[in-house]
């Protein structure tokens, strides 16, 4: 490769981290549809408004690289994790292999961060989930954490187990989410200490996934041969 052609590569790779780095604080602070792609170009410092599409086509294109560059750190720590493991039966082992990968991305990052906005919001947006989240949720390593987690839960309905997960997804992203816009404003109510952050998700975890569930909901109807008050269980 020619030293011009170099230099061009180089460019154009300073080019497209700033344009990531852009677009993910903007996706995190305003959402998903209040963004536009010459905000992002102006943001990133580039004088030609069509640079987002220039250098990654669509919206989605944009989003998947944004997620990809955070899910390989993300995913080293967890792979890290799951061979520290080894053969645990412990709820909480297998809780902090879900958990820390995130908390110690965040923290190697240094403040302040907005992947964990950018992830909550894409979470939240019907749009914009199975594209940006659900490749995260079904990798081979999150996987074999939910595997190992729920080999150390008592037996649960499916019902139970699918309503478990989505509290404990929406749980850690959404609070990692609250922590770090106050550490990016420099108020944070909590911890400024990502490890105390991951310690006291990890008991709430616990806490969640242990719990029994709930009484399924009475209701009352009147059918021949029965009293009006009489109880049916669903």
């Amino acid at each position: 490769m020619s030293p011009a052609k170099d230099q061009r590569t180089d460019r154009s790779s300073v080019t497209r981290d700033a344009l990531l780095g852009a677009a993910e604080r903007l996706f995190a602070e305003h959402g998903m549809h209040a963004v536009s792609n010459r905000q992002i170009s102006e943001a990133a410092g580039q004088g030609n408004n069509a640079a987002a599409c220039y250098h990654f086509g669509s919206r989605a294109d944009l989003l998947r690289a944004i997620e990809t560059r955070h899910r390989t750190a993300i995913d080293a720590i967890r792979s890290r994790k799951l061979e520290e493991l080894d053969s645990s039966h412990e709820l909480r082992d297998w809780i902090g292999v879900l958990v820390y990968p995130f908390t110690e991305h965040l923290e190697a990052l240094g403040a302040p961060t907005s992947y964990a906005r950018f992830a909550a919001q894409a979470m939240a947006d019907p749009t914009y989930r199975d594209l940006v989240v659900a490749g995260a949720l079904t990798s081979d390593l999150m996987l074999k954490t939910v595997r190992g987690i729920n080999r150390c839960l008592p037996d649960r309905p499916k019902r139970v187990r699918l309503g478990r997960w989505m509290m404990a997804s929406n749980l850690l992203m959404h609070t990692c989410a609250e922590i770090e816009g106050e550490l990016a404003i420099g108020k944070p109510s909590v911890s400024s200490n990502w490890s105390v952050v991951a310690e006291e998700l990890i008991t709430a975890l616990v806490g969640l996934w242990e719990a029994p569930p709930a009484r399924p909901a009475n209701t009352t109807s009147a059918r021949p041969g029965r009293d009006a008050n009489s109880s049916i269980t669903v």
